[in-house]
């Protein structure tokens, strides 16, 4: 059930990119809504849905927004292809299977709804009375709303980013600082690791409002891009600095889509985060921890992530590697004595610089 749940989620994402602003389809639906028609678009074919259509003509002409809307004026559903390049059917009347549970009343939608349903495909139902745009995929039910309203609670969930943003960045640069005095307990570890995921989880919510505005969303998605850029990156160098080795979930992809899994009651508790990252219960959150380096490794300008995965493998610890010397790292495999100086060299400046911040 959570795969099929997971399935409509991607296939109603990709329908509301079909039909936001600035597509021909939306173009075609906003025609028959100011028309005062209404109307219901199949969108795909095959053997069921020939299955459950009879009557109407065949068409198997261009798609365009005009040729919607005035085959919109039929009676009758419409049938377009999978990739809205061609409007195969017209005046059909569609059949499904009346045991398939609904809860919708009114004809059209209730149709709408049992076809999603037993066909698989994303079925579109324009309502002349209520003038709303619905649409169907698989159980879910998405009715699509003024782009203004979807921009105003988009624009509040970035104001509430960038103050989550902010504070991550504090606590990231916190938690740079303690790794480099070795002071790192569970719950600076747990805390961080929150406050990325809290993150990730707004930036989202705002991916599926750009999503839906299409081309109405375009200063948006480049302020998210802004916000977020390297913040997936910074996740997975979190779980790899503190990933214990005995930990069940050996992959950091793994841990964080079980991280992605906790209620928004579980994620404001710094005890259950550490309890999915491995490291304790809540009786450990003042238990010391210690970094491998991924994460300051990852601030050196110009190294590869095979020789970072070399450094961390050889020296174990992040603080081995601050105490390590330039003929240290030179017995790494890949290092050579100017790469050895470098890494030297841009810990040194990233110690400095990080507890200069912590105390100045």
């Amino acid at each position: 059930m959570a795969t099929d749940r997971t399935d409509d989620t991607l296939r109603l994402r990709e329908t509301l990119a079909s039909i936001a602003p600035g597509t021909p389809l939306r173009d075609g639906l906003e025609r028959i809504l100011r028309g005062r028609t209404g109307a219901l678009i199949v969108i795909g074919r095959d053997r069921v849905v020939d299955g459950i259509s009879t009557g109407g003509f065949e068409l198997d002409v261009p798609f365009t927004a005009t040729g919607l809307r005035e085959l919109a004026k039929m009676d009758g559903a419409i049938i377009v292809d999978a990739n809205l390049n061609r409007i195969i059917r017209a005046a059909v009347h569609l059949m499904p299977d009346h045991t398939i549970p609904s809860e919708e009343t009114g004809t059209r939608h209730r149709t709408a709804d049992r076809v999603a349903k037993q066909t698989g495909f994303p079925v579109i139902s324009v309502s002349q009375s209520m003038q709303i745009i619905a649409a169907y995929v698989g159980e879910t039910r998405h009715v699509l709303e003024d782009s203004g309203q979807i921009l105003s609670r988009a624009n509040q969930a970035l104001a509430t980013l960038e103050r989550y943003k902010l504070r991550l960045d504090e606590v990231s640069s916190t938690l740079s600082a303690l790794e480099i005095e070795d002071l790192v307990t569970v719950r600076d570890v747990a805390v961080v690791a929150q406050r990325l995921e809290m993150v990730t989880r707004i930036a989202r919510e705002i991916e599926d409002y750009v999503l839906e505005l299409g081309t109405d969303g375009r200063l948006l998605s480049l302020q998210l891009e802004e916000l977020v850029t390297g913040v997936d990156s910074e996740r997975e160098l979190v779980v790899r600095d503190y990933l214990p080795d005995a930990h069940p979930l050996d992959d950091p992809a793994e841990l964080l889509e079980t991280m992605a899994g906790l209620s928004p009651t579980d994620l404001v508790d710094p005890a259950a985060v550490a309890r999915v990252l491995g490291l304790g219960t809540g009786d450990h959150l003042d238990g010391a921890v210690a970094p491998r380096g991924y994460r300051l490794l990852a601030k050196v300008p110009r190294l590869p992530g095979t020789v970072v995965d070399r450094l961390v493998e050889h020296f174990g610890t992040l603080q081995k590697l601050l105490s390590a010397g330039v003929d240290d790292l030179q017995a790494v495999e890949g290092v050579g004595e100017l790469r050895a100086r470098s890494v030297r060299e841009g810990l040194s400046r990233l110690a400095e610089s990080t507890i200069l911040e912590r105390y100045v």
